[in-house]
């Protein structure tokens, strides 16, 4: 007999749950989930109340992506079991609240890695999959869904489905950066990486401006990791000047360890005015001057390479207590340096810079999702405090040049796109729509759906 169920007397009424961008700020009914085997009971109990629901795990998106006004959030990271391991395959079947932090922890000493990976590892399989996430290498191996060989998708109605390239696959498309709209995930099988060590062969190369950006991204598109530091604050012969780090893992065989939890917590909500320009530029110039000479090698550990920003706990809480925006397009390459030069114009005259600034290409190969984010060109991603009378017109303004360049914004990173703006950057949302689960919903499919 199964231990009693932790969703039967969830229902206690309403609490906050946060994204990482600690904004907007939203109630919503909590009710966490432990078992496979509660989904059809707890979404049957939800059939006719107001408010609908939405499956959810860590909270890493930025906006409201994972978020639902007055709905019922749920919470499935009490459900993260191994359920089956193929060694010699790389095949590695778990729960969908499993994270990638404890996905590694279980794979690393069995030499593999992620095939994709982001820039934390506190997101939930699910999360992942949700959001078709990217990370350095998609120049080489894509999304994160195109290594997801099967899933199991739980309906509203009780409907079961095996989803694979092969076996639903319209569900399989619709469910890979559909933003847990399709129906509830229960487990997932992906294929991971072989690994013979925890290091990187890394490469860390300064450049200036856009043009010696894009030359580097052509001239190491071999190279399976590649992204740039950029300083979006600095003016006239340093504007857009930045890092462009590389890597490949070691082939030198060597120790294969769990990594230690992190041991450094951010321990308060900075004060509003700790980031402004002067600190910003302040901080810029200094990243930018630590690596003393133009070019470095050096074998890299790959937490710092790949989670720089893991090793301290709740380091959101550096914007203050109001929180944070990230902004984040995809341009494709015809208008890819003209948009990016003007958005970092636009971000430099604005007086707003952002120390969290990441630029790097998408190649060409293909995401498996119907609504997934990515596309060849350039992607940036930057991170402001949130100031009203600021942030919010310049989010509009970078939004608006980011569709006049033909690009699009990434939905889990999202708090300020307009119905219009999604509508015209994802035209493919009506036919997303129709595989929409009647019950699931989120407040940014609610936002960017208004007619």
């Amino acid at each position: 007999m199964r231990p009693e169920s932790h969703a039967d007397d969830q229902f206690a009424g309403q609490a906050p749950f946060s994204s990482w961008g600690r904004y907007p700020n939203y109630d919503a009914t909590i009710v966490p989930l432990s078992w496979q085997s509660d989904f059809p009971a707890v979404l049957k109990k939800f059939d006719g109340m107001p408010g609908g629901a939405l499956a959810v795990g860590m909270g890493r998106s930025y906006g409201d992506s994972c978020l639902l006004k007055d709905g019922h959030l749920l919470v499935a990271t009490g459900m993260n079991r191994l359920l089956a391991w193929d060694q010699e395959a790389g095949l590695l079947t778990a729960e969908a609240g499993l994270t990638l932090a404890q996905l590694l922890d279980f794979s690393v000493p069995r030499g593999y890695f992620l095939p994709v990976s982001p820039g934390t590892k506190y997101v939930t399989l699910a999360g992942a999959v949700a959001n078709d996430i990217h990370g350095k290498n998609h120049h080489v191996s894509g999304t994160f869904g195109l290594h997801v060989t099967k899933f199991e998708l739980v309906r509203s109605d009780g409907t079961r489905m095996l989803c694979s390239p092969t076996e639903n696959p319209d569900w399989y498309a619709a469910t890979i950066g559909g933003l847990g709209l399709t129906g509830v995930i229960t487990w997932i099988q992906i294929r991971l990486k072989p690994i013979v060590s925890r290091l990187i062969d890394y490469e860390g190369i300064q450049f200036h401006g856009v043009d010696e950006f894009l030359a580097l991204t052509e001239q190491y598109k071999h190279v399976e990791y590649t992204v740039s530091w950029i300083d979006c604050s600095s003016t006239g012969k340093n504007f857009a000047r930045g890092i462009f780090m590389l890597g490949d893992h070691s082939k030198i065989p060597d120790e294969l360890t769990p990594s230690p939890e992190p041991k450094l917590v951010f321990p308060m909500d900075a004060p509003s005015m700790a980031l402004n320009s002067v600190t910003v530029s302040a901080f810029n110039t200094l990243f930018f001057h630590k690596q003393i000479k133009p070019r470095v090698r050096a074998l890299q550990d790959y937490e710092p390479f790949f989670y720089p920003l893991d090793k301290v706990l709740h380091w959101n809480r550096m914007y203050g207590k109001s929180g944070l925006l990230q902004f984040q397009y995809a341009i494709p390459w015809e208008s890819a340096r003209e948009g990016t030069i003007a958005i970092l114009n636009e971000v430099t005259k604005s007086g707003l810079a952002s120390f969290l600034a990441v630029v790097k290409a998408f190649g060409d190969v293909r995401s498996p999702g119907m609504m997934s984010f990515p596309q060849p060109g350039i992607t940036l991603a930057l991170d402001f405090p949130i100031k009203p009378d600021k942030s919010f017109p310049l989010f509009d303004r970078l939004a608006s040049m980011t569709l006049d360049f033909g690009g699009k914004l990434y939905p889990a990173k999202d708090a300020r796109m307009t119905a219009s703006q999604f509508q015209t950057a994802y035209p493919q949302w009506q036919q997303f729509a129709r595989y929409k689960d009647p019950l699931l919903t989120s407040s940014f499919w609610e936002r960017v759906t208004q007619q």
